[in-house]
């Protein structure tokens, strides 16, 4: 009833992160400098908003972290209850983070730039967004992946750097073969906002955009119990 081991979990956790950082570029270059995901950043922003400095949107931000403790809410408790009755919750848990993006795609449909959206659209197009994201981090956390949380890589970065030549802590991963994780999951971060920022410079629509994501989000939900299966054949 678990998610997949191994190379399948890594690759599916580096692309969920690649993911993160597409949607990051969505909501921060196209919404009102605002993050669906890096939470961290918006408390930081809402601080800055709240002195009135940078120009940031105290609302949006209020939406974003109040939308992804709700996320994280509820992905808790769905989780938990069908972990409980033995239930595959790891691709149900992906299924609801696509269907909530493609809500969030289908508000921010506009013929026109998403900036130009009603403020009322708009919060509903960034509080889908971080309740998707809320959900994920809960989904990341259970499955525990090593250095994969698919959302913030300030842990990864340190970790990389820490357990490198240059840090030498083995308490953090020097001499072992830590360093390649960590530098991907640092690398599909940077990967997916670079995606993002460049399908929006080149003219792509934010609501694709998001719409691609929630495709590939459930075509791996779709993916998933397949690769479980093998898995418990394999150790069969």
């Amino acid at each position: 009833m678990e998610p997949p081991s191994g190379t399948p979990l890594t690759v599916i956790m580096v692309c969920l992160t690649v993911t993160t950082g597409v949607l990051d570029a969505v909501s921060f270059l196209t919404l009102g400098q605002v993050f669906t995901a890096n939470q961290t950043g918006n408390l930081l922003f809402l601080g800055f908003g709240i002195a009135g400095q940078g120009g940031l949107s105290v609302v949006a931000t209020v939406v974003s972290i109040g939308a992804f403790v709700l996320g994280a809410t509820l992905g808790a408790r769905l989780e938990s209850v069908l972990a409980a009755r033995r239930h595959h919750w790891f691709p149900v848990a992906l299924a609801t983070e696509a269907t909530l993006l493609a809500v969030a795609a289908a508000a921010a449909w506009e013929s026109g730039p998403a900036r130009g959206l009603p403020p009322g659209r708009r919060c509903a197009v960034i509080g889908l967004m971080a309740v998707a994201m809320g959900m994920r981090n809960v989904t990341a956390m259970r499955v525990a992946s090593p250095d994969l949380t698919t959302t913030v890589q300030t842990r990864a970065m340190t970790a990389l750097v820490s357990g490198s030549l240059l840090g030498h802590d083995k308490r953090l991963g020097y001499g072992t073969h830590a360093a390649g994780r960590r530098l991907t999951s640092v690398g599909s971060m940077f990967a997916g906002g670079l995606l993002g920022a460049g399908l929006l410079g080149s003219g792509a629509r934010p609501t694709l955009v998001i719409l691609l994501v929630a495709a590939f989000v459930a075509a791996t939900a779709c993916l998933v119990p397949r690769l479980s299966r093998r898995r418990d054949t394999t150790e069969d």
